[in-house]
């Protein structure tokens, strides 16, 4: 018999049963009265829970698209950007924005480490630049940039607006928009919110507001600010056709998170986090992401000497657990196993006993027990 998997990838994660009922309703048409005031209600929750008087816009798309929607409404042809990368996702920013013919420098860390605040100060203090862009958790690394205190920074320079990838911290790390800053946040639906593909969903300052409107037009279409903020403030209003059963579903998840508290959620990931990653290391792992920046969401496993990366994940995955591996020059060295979003005590105990089994399996020789034991002593100490 087959054992159960858990898909434990740094997104898509675990969908909750009752998100999934969500998903599985029948689809009503998109000026339903009560999906409009289910929809209405969804933006007004997003906007009180991440604190913003300025708009947020749920729309059908990618992660990648909201990264895109962020870009295109804060920039124009020629103007500076500076983008701060920790990893593979922050360097996508990179190809958007050249291919928007900005003038695009980079400072970039040493994968598993950060850039630090005072850095990007001296960089930003050499010339003007419209944006900054910083992804808050990148997925390729597990490493967490210290998003408040740049936030705080840049806000030193007052023509800058900073720009904060969320997709793989988003209602995991805490992110208030106006509290800390933050003129544009974005992330997608599958990863801490854990409903399933297909949603963008960010959140706009007054600043960024402000600057889509001090442009004539701009040259795209689809993610304009302009065309979704009627739309968002009125649903029965028409743009492009919503993806009605993820707004549902997304709706669920909102309820589930305001169930169980924000802050709550924020403590419960740490504690998850910080258990799992000691954890792991107590197997002979260590984490790619340096103490102090390391992730809640995922982490980024490293093997010990003389561990295939392959045979590893195949034979985890037979154990009923499977990661992701790991990117760029970690390719075959590292594995990347996400622990965000609705996942609960069950499912790290169960990842961590599969691990141990893996390694037994390959070979390795492992205290059988001893991680589900560090594991356990975390979460219950």
């Amino acid at each position: 018999m087959e054992n159960t998997k858990l898909v434990m990838i740094p997104g898509p994660t675990p969908v909750a049963r009752s998100i999934q009922d969500e998903m599985g309703r029948e689809t009503v048409a998109f000026k339903d009265a009560d999906f409009v005031k289910d929809f209405k209600g969804l933006v007004k929750d997003l906007k009180e829970m991440w604190k913003t008087d300025g708009e947020c816009f749920v729309v059908a798309g990618t992660g990648t698209m909201a990264m895109e929607m962020a870009i295109a409404n804060t920039t124009k042809h020629g103007d500076n950007v500076l983008v701060v990368s920790h990893g593979y996702f922050g360097d996508r920013f990179i190809d958007m924005c050249e291919r928007k013919d900005l003038n695009v420098d980079v400072i970039s860390s040493e994968w598993g480490k950060v850039v630090s605040v005072e850095e990007i100060e001296k960089k930003l203090s050499e010339k003007e630049y419209a944006v900054v862009t910083i992804t808050h958790v990148d997925t390729s690394t597990g490493v967490k940039a210290p998003v408040e205190e740049i936030a705080k920074m840049v806000r030193k320079f007052d023509n800058t607006l900073l720009i904060v990838d969320g997709v793989c911290s988003t209602a995991s790390e805490r992110e208030y928009v106006d509290d800390m800053g933050i003129d544009v946040l974005l992330t997608g639906s599958q990863k801490a919110f854990g409903v399933a593909p297909g949603l963008a969903i960010l959140w706009a300052g007054s600043r960024a507001i402000e600057r889509r409107k001090s442009f004539t037009t701009i040259p795209e279409s689809y993610i304009d600010f302009e065309k979704w903020i009627p739309i968002m403030n009125d649903p029965m209003k028409y743009w492009g056709t919503p993806p009605i059963n993820l707004i549902w579903a997304l709706k669920e998840s909102v309820r589930l998170i305001k169930e169980e508290g924000l802050e709550n959620r924020f403590e419960r990931h740490l504690r998850d986090a910080k258990a799992m990653q000691m954890a792991l290391e107590s197997l002979g792992f260590k984490i790619l992401a340096q103490e102090g920046h390391r992730a809640v969401s995922l982490s980024n496993v490293i093997y010990p000497e003389g561990i295939d990366d392959a045979q590893f994940r195949k034979i985890l995955a037979e154990e009923g657990v499977v990661v992701a591996g790991g990117l760029g020059a970690y390719a075959g060295k590292m594995f990347r196993l996400g622990h965000m979003g609705n996942i609960d005590s069950h499912h790290l105990v169960c990842v961590i006993a599969a691990i141990e089994r893996a390694l037994y399996k390959l070979g390795v020789k492992v205290e059988l027990g001893k991680g589900v034991g560090v594991l356990m002593s975390e979460l219950l100490g």
